[in-house]
């Protein structure tokens, strides 16, 4: 149960995110920004729907990693941080092998025995994790 005044992580997240946004905004302008302005923008050829185009897609990514972010905090805040450093694992493995198989990316023998070994390594701890489960609590007066 939250008291009154406290915050949940989902609120607590929020209130970071604008914060960030706030404090971070003009130094991206200033580090980030002067390619935008109109006389750069004309020179990298941004005119027009090109410009349009870029600022859609800068805007999407950002909203899609916000998304990204507030879908872990929910999921963590649901499962066990270990079983979410899993799920995490897992997601890395599958963005590598849909963009082998959809985007026909070259996999170099590292990369392979990379992706196999963080495999191996999830399936070991499942192994564990069903074998070795945890004894019920002990029920205190």
């Amino acid at each position: 149960m939250i008291s009154k005044g406290s915050l949940d992580n989902m609120n607590l997240f929020q209130i970071i995110t604008i914060m960030a946004f706030f404090m971070l905004a003009p130094v991206t302008l200033l580090i980030e920004g002067a390619p935008f302005l109109p006389h750069n923008a004309a020179a990298l050829g941004l005119t027009g729907d090109k410009g349009v185009a870029l600022l859609q897609r800068v805007l999407a990514a950002g909203l899609c990693f916000h998304a990204y972010q507030q879908l872990s905090y929910m999921i963590l805040s649901k499962v066990s941080p270990v079983t979410h450093s899993i799920g995490n694992c897992i997601k890395r493995v599958v963005v590598i092998v849909a963009s082998v198989l959809i985007l026909r990316n070259p996999v170099s023998t590292q990369n392979a025995i990379g992706t196999g070994l963080a495999l191996f390594g999830v399936f070991l701890y499942s192994q564990v994790k069903r074998r070795y489960k945890d004894p019920p609590a002990a029920k205190t007066a």
